[in-house]
This record gives C-alpha cells, sequence and structure tokens, in this order.
C-alpha cells in the first residue's frame, strides 16, 4: 500500500506545521470509516479539514480540501467525539515508533469542566485500521470500530481497556539500522534486493522498496546507499511530495519521496503538500467507488434501461428497412390497375409491361390467384399504404428512442460528477419524475431543496455557475443566468452547463477560457486534449416544449478549444 510508515512520517510532519494550536470546530462522520474534524487556526485564516479514512481499502489521513458531505444524523462515534473535542485545542501530533499509526493530544475539558488532555489514536494498518479515542489515562472512550474478545484474542478495542500501541512487526525499524547490521542481513539474503527490504524492514511500501533497489543489481553498496538516502529523508525532514501519473494523466501510486524507476512513459508531479497530494491520489477513485456504493441500484436501473433502448432501436431500424420496398408494391398495384383488362382472373403471375420506366421491360407481377385483378391491386395498396404510414410513425418511435437514450447518457455522466449525497438525492428525484418511479424500488422522494450549484471566480474575478447534473443544468440555466450572461457546453460531448455572470460586461479573453476550461472538466471529455466547448449568450438559448431536464437548443454560438486541467479548476473553484 502506498500510505506507508514514511508517508505517514511526512503527514505528522505537515500536520505539526499547520494544526497545532488549532480548536477543533467540528466533527463529522461521512462514511462510517471516515472522520473528519473541521480545525480552526490558532492564528486565525480559513477552516482546516483533517480527514482520517481507516476504510480496508484506502486508509489514510491527511488535511483535505476536498468538500465531503455532513451525513444528516451523526453516529455514536460523532456524538462522543463533539461531546468531549468541541472546541478543544490540539497540543500535538507524532507517529508511534517508524509504524503505520499516530497519536494527536488534545487540550479539552473533562466530566468536572477542568481542562484535561484526551488522545486520537489513529491506526493506518489496511484492515485493521482504527480511530480510538481516550482520556489523559489513555483509557479507551470509544472507536470508530470496537475489536472485543469475539473479534480477537490478542488486541482488544473496547471502552475502559487501557490503550495499547499495535503490537510490533517482526521486521525491522529502518531508523535504527546500522550499516554493519544491514550488511549482514544482506549476506544471508536469497532474494531480490526489492524484496529483500520489504521483507527485512518495517513501514515501507512497494514502491519506495523498489526506489531503493533500483539499479542496486545486487551490488550491496549501491543498496545501501539508496537505503540510507530514504532513511535519511525520513530523519531530517527533507520530504519531497511525489505522484505518479500514467499515460491518460490517471494516478497510479504516490510516495514521500521522489520515485525514478516508473520510466519515461509516466509523468511524475510534486504537489505543494501532502494534503493536496492524497486528495489528488485519491480523488477519482474514492469519489467513484463512493458513488458506486450509494447508487448502486439506480446505476443499475440505468443500465438496463439503456440496453433495452439499444435493443428497440436495432428492432426500428430492421422494421425501417423492411418498409423500403413500399413504392415497389405502389407500382405493381398501378400496373394491375392500368392492366386489369389483360389479367386473367385466377393467374398467379401476370407478365406486365412497366410503362414507368423507360425503356419499358415487362415485370412479373405475384399475383393471388383466389383474388380478381381488382383485389390483387387493392392488396399492394394496402400494403403500400401500411408501410408508409409505418415508416412515419417507426421514424417517430426511433426519434422518441434516441432522445430518451440520450437523456439517459446524460444522467449516467451526471453519476460521475457527484460530489456528495445531495447530488445523488438529485439524480433520483429526477429520475423519478421523469417516469422512471416504476422501477425504482422503496423511493420516496423527500422535500425538495434549492440545487447546490458549483461556484467558481475566473482570473478577473467573473463568478462562473456550473451544474453536475440536469436539475442543477436547469437552475444554471433558466434561473441564476441573466439573457446577456454567457453559456458554456462542451461541444458533442455530454457534459454540464456553465454560466459566466458578465454583468453586462464584455469579459476579457482570459476569462472565456477559464470558463470554457470549466464546462470541458465538468463534462465526459474531462481527460480529453483540446477539447471543443460552445459557448453563447443565453438568450440565444431555447428550451423546446416538453424537453427533458437539462436540455436547450442553439443556433448561434463561438467554440474555444481548451485541455482541463484539475489544478487549474480547483484555484477557481469558491471555497
Amino acid at each position: 500500500m502506498a500510505f506507508d510508515a514514511g508517508m505517514l512520517s511526512a503527514v505528522c510532519a505537515e500536520l505539526n506545521q499547520k494544526i497545532i494550536g488549532a480548536r477543533v470546530e467540528k466533527v463529522y462522520q461521512p462514511t462510517r470509516d471516515e472522520l473528519v474534524l473541521v480545525l480552526r487556526p490558532e492564528k486565525g485564516g480559513e477552516s482546516l479539514r483533517l480527514l482520517c479514512c481507516v476504510g480496508g481499502v484506502s486508509p489514510r489521513v491527511n488535511l483535505t480540501s476536498l468538500e465531503i458531505a455532513n451525513p444528516p444524523s451523526p453516529p455514536s462515534f460523532t456524538q462522543l467525539l463533539r461531546k468531549h473535542l468541541s472546541g478543544a485545542k490540539i497540543l500535538s501530533v507524532r507517529q508511534l515508533g517508524f509504524e503505520r499509526a499516530a497519536e494527536i493530544s488534545l487540550e479539552a475539558h473533562d466530566d468536572m469542566n477542568f481542562k484535561a488532555v484526551k488522545y486520537l489514536f489513529l491506526e493506518i494498518m489496511g484492515k485493521y485500521s482504527n480511530i480510538i479515542f481516550c482520556n489523559s489515562e489513555r483509557k479507551v472512550i470509544g472507536a470508530i470500530k470496537t475489536v472485543d474478545f469475539t473479534t480477537s484474542s490478542k488486541r482488544q478495542i473496547i471502552p475502559g481497556i487501557t490503550y495499547e500501541e499495535p503490537p510490533k512487526q517482526d521486521r525491522q525499524n529502518p531508523l535504527e539500522t546500522e550499516k554493519e547490521d544491514f550488511m549482514l542481513k544482506y549476506e544471508k539474503n536469497t532474494d531480490t534486493d526489492e524484496k529483500f527490504i520489504m521483507s527485512v524492514f518495517a513501514g515501507f511500501s512497494p514502491a519506495v522498496a523498489r526506489e531503493i533497489a533500483k539499479d542496486a543489481d545486487g551490488n550491496v553498496q549501491r543498496l545501501w546507499q539508496n537505503f540510507s538516502r530514504v532513511v535519511n529523508a525520513v530523519r531530517n525532514g527533507d520530504y519531497t511530495p511525489t505522484l505518479i501519473l500514467d499515460e491518460n494523466g490517471k494516478p497510479v501510486e504516490y510516495s514521500f519521496i521522489n520515485l525514478t524507476h516508473y520510466g519515461n512513459n509516466i509523468k511524475t508531479i510534486h504537489p505543494e503538500s501532502f494534503g493536496k497530494l492524497i486528495d489528488d491520489y485519491y480523488f477519482t477513485r474514492e469519489r467513484l467507488e463512493r458513488i458506486k456504493q450509494r447508487s448502486g441500484d439506480v446505476m443499475k436501473m440505468l443500465d438496463n434501461a439503456k440496453v433495452r433502448l439499444s435493443k428497440k432501436l436495432i428492432n426500428l431500424k430492421s422494421d425501417l428497412a423492411s418498409c423500403a420496398d413500399k413504392d415497389r408494391y405502389k407500382r405493381y398495384g398501378d400496373l394491375i390497375t392500368y392492366n386489369m383488362n389483360l389479367i386473367e382472373k385466377g393467374s398467379k403471375v401476370a407478365e406486365i409491361v412497366d410503362y414507368f420506366d423507360e425503356s419499358l421491360p415487362t415485370v412479373k407481377v405475384p399475383l393471388d390467384y383466389k383474388l380478381s385483378p381488382s383485389q390483387n391491386a387493392q392488396k399492394y395498396y394496402k400494403k403500400y399504404n401500411k408501410m408508409k404510414h409505418g415508416e412515419t410513425e417507426i421514424a417517430r418511435q426511433m426519434e422518441i428512442a434516441e432522445k430518451e437514450l440520450e437523456y439517459l447518457e446524460t444522467v449516467s455522466e451526471a453519476f460521475f460528477l457527484c460530489e456528495n449525497e445531495t447530488d445523488i438525492a438529485e439524480i433520483r428525484r429526477e429520475l423519478y419524475e421523469s417516469g422512471y418511479a416504476s422501477r425504482m424500488k422503496n423511493y420516496t422522494p423527500s422535500k425538495q431543496s434549492r440545487p447546490r450549484v458549483l461556484e467558481f471566480v475566473t482570473t478577473n474575478g467573473y463568478r462562473v455557475v456550473c451544474g453536475k447534473n440536469n436539475i442543477q443544468n436547469e437552475t444554471v440555466t433558466h434561473k441564476i443566468a441573466s439573457k446577456n450572461d454567457y453559456w458554456f457546453h462542451t461541444k458533442n460531448y455530454h457534459g454540464s452547463h456553465a454560466v459566466m455572470i458578465c454583468n453586462g460586461e464584455e469579459p476579457p479573453a482570459e476569462d472565456f477560457t477559464d470558463a470554457a476550461m470549466i464546462a470541458a472538466y465538468y463534462s465526459s471529455a474531462r481527460d480529453g486534449k483540446n477539447v471543443d466547448v460552445d459557448y453563447t449568450k443565453v438568450r440565444n438559448l431555447k428550451k423546446p416544449t416538453n424537453s427533458k431536464p437539462g436540455f436547450v437548443v442553439y443556433h448561434t454560438n463561438y467554440t474555444a478549444t481548451v485541455t482541463p486541467k484539475r489544478e487549474i479548476i480547483e484555484k477557481l473553484r469558491k471555497k
């Protein structure tokens, strides 16, 4: 895992610089495995959010700038911390040895309102991760995950028991390792250099072990030099926030040291802080995982609906192709009518000169021998009319199905732009009101509140509002925007409506670029390059009658080409 003891050491160093003396303003749990402390810095300024995640998939602790929703009803552990830590002052943050565990000491008040030191222990240890709250005597008051005798016979975490640090691993502390000891251990090694580092020394992730083993090739002196460089970085607090991106810009690894062993097919960036580094790494995967967990039923319903509509379109296209013969049947009817006297009743085929063709060919017209020539003609006319009307109806049904499929694609895309529970609830309500109520089992619409749209400030101070789903797009375009504001949307991609509020002014070109980049980022083209974004004044937009939420048409526009970049969007976004 990337969040190793070295990473925790770097995070603790950063926390000691930024949160010492800060007071706890708010405590909440976005999920059962996440805790957020909102801190008011001692010297004033913007509040800080300390995120502690102890889920088995991505445990970590960091200062976060991400917007994380506060659930409506707080869990019991949250209520416990609010009771004891509201207004508490952070005294220190320290790592427990070189383990993935840290202690935060806070000056709070006891039941008699006297000042008392209390502790939060953060254990970032995979599926055994935990957040444990203790009193001044380090006796457990509560934990986000209680561990009793039925769960573990070795170490229990239950109220009243004295807190004990996690049992040390069988591996050696690299910060206490001298050269002679390192050499002796390497003499007994039969594994690769990377496996040697991982099996003998505690606290290093596979990525750090690979970096230490890079270019050593069995040379113990070179391996020791690489090992010493990493260990000295930890001892001296000389950390380097490092994020590795693949060729598509997706984060694949992060570390507290510079990683050079990935080669030239990747991109290495160094965020300004470890809080931002961890946010950047987990932002996409955490958001998508959270959305998947909380909206899996609706996404499954959407997938089924899209499959059904796709099959319907295939069948309609097949039916439409069969209508292509309608003119041939009309011609047969005309030929029979014009040659009525030449056709004998009871004939199965009539050979007739086709006067509609300049070359006057003789065609064979199939007949029903049970019918008279007149009845055969009427039969062909009836078939022609049925196909003609059917062709019109099929085309209409295809248009309806295509629009419905297009709409469902926009809803699916909106899920990937969700940031909190409110966004997901808005999409559920939209689907409910759009006629999907019968497919949404056990759903009861809650009281509707005003959609919370995204807000940004461009380089020269112009406000940009942006929706993340069709309901928010409706609000942005038809309720917030004025007719002389500029509206932005990606060309040929599903995405958000973004509006730059101009207040009767004509913004500089760089502000148009900012707004276009926002529209491109909050679309299905967010990972693309050179994305075309249409923009026009709001007065040029028209919403067709009975159209789905978020649908508009326009015929006059300009087009900007931008490459969306998350770091720029974050700087523009209004906190």
